[in-house]
């Protein structure tokens, strides 16, 4: 929500063997200029944003493949553009509504090291319901540690401080008014894999949920790994997307998102 494309590449370079991938900055993070207003910015916008992107680049159809809370975006995207989306991959993605966020805090709270509890015990709930991206970029850092099902792997991947006054808006809104997509979702046709690494702090019961909402889901369980199976699992996730998206289905256009 508020890293640029670059979170995900090289991470997902596996992918482009096969296929055309196409990365991009949401509005206000990365180089996309920020909206007009981006104190009225909404992860609608983000959704709305990927089905224009599609159709500024002339692709008929293509495969959409989001991560954590880009799962939530993909998976609003898709139901805005059904007609232009072939194939949705949802990793570690946010669940259908908000009832995830407490009990991920309790479990990043129990998987931190005392060493790494400072800025997360010192931004509380309230905190994040406010848009400063200063809060909101410190928060993001201090989970990182958890995010890994390998201790030893989260020294290897440090995010860089990023803040994004578009992104720290959108994240406050959900924490505040919480959500749910639930009667949206369960119109969602569109062919979906939904992927959760086995050890994610993010509860495995979260992709239960969607895959059991969602008509035309099938879900997969990543072994060994933790919020980033591209980096901790590669041997697992990408097999696994590539034998889904290479599925024939007539008239498709194998490009991924």
């Amino acid at each position: 929500m508020l890293y640029d494309h670059s979170m995900l590449w090289p991470a997902l370079s596996p992918l482009a063997q096969r296929r055309q991938v196409i990365l991009y900055d949401q509005r206000g993070r990365g180089l996309s200029e920020s909206p007009p207003d981006p104190a009225a910015a909404t992860i609608e916008d983000d959704a709305t944003d990927v089905g224009a992107l599609r159709r500024a680049l002339g692709i008929r159809r293509w495969d959409v493949l989001g991560h954590s809370w880009g799962g939530g975006i993909a998976l609003l995207a898709a139901s805005l553009d059904e007609a232009g989306t072939r194939r949705l991959v949802t990793v570690d993605g946010v669940g259908p509504t908000s009832a995830w966020m407490t009990p991920l805090r309790e479990a990043v709270s129990a998987k931190l090291a005392d060493s790494q509890r400072g800025d997360f015990d010192r931004i509380t709930d309230a905190h994040l319901e406010q848009p400063d991206s200063e809060i909101q970029a410190a928060y993001s850092r201090a989970v990182y540690p958890a995010w890994f099902a390998d201790t030893e792997m989260a020294h290897t991947f440090t995010p860089p401080k990023v803040t994004s006054a578009t992104g720290a808006v959108i994240l406050a809104r959900l924490r505040r008014h919480g959500y749910d997509w639930r009667s949206r979702l369960r119109a969602l046709s569109v062919p979906t894999l939904v992927i959760h690494g086995e050890d994610d702090v993010l509860p495995v019961s979260v992709s239960t949920e969607l895959a059991d909402l969602l008509p035309r889901a099938t879900r997969l369980t990543v072994p060994h790994s933790g919020h980033m199976p591209f980096w901790e699992a590669p041997e697992h996730l990408f097999p696994a997307v590539e034998s889904f998206l290479a599925a024939p289905m007539p008239g498709s256009v194998r490009r991924s998102v």
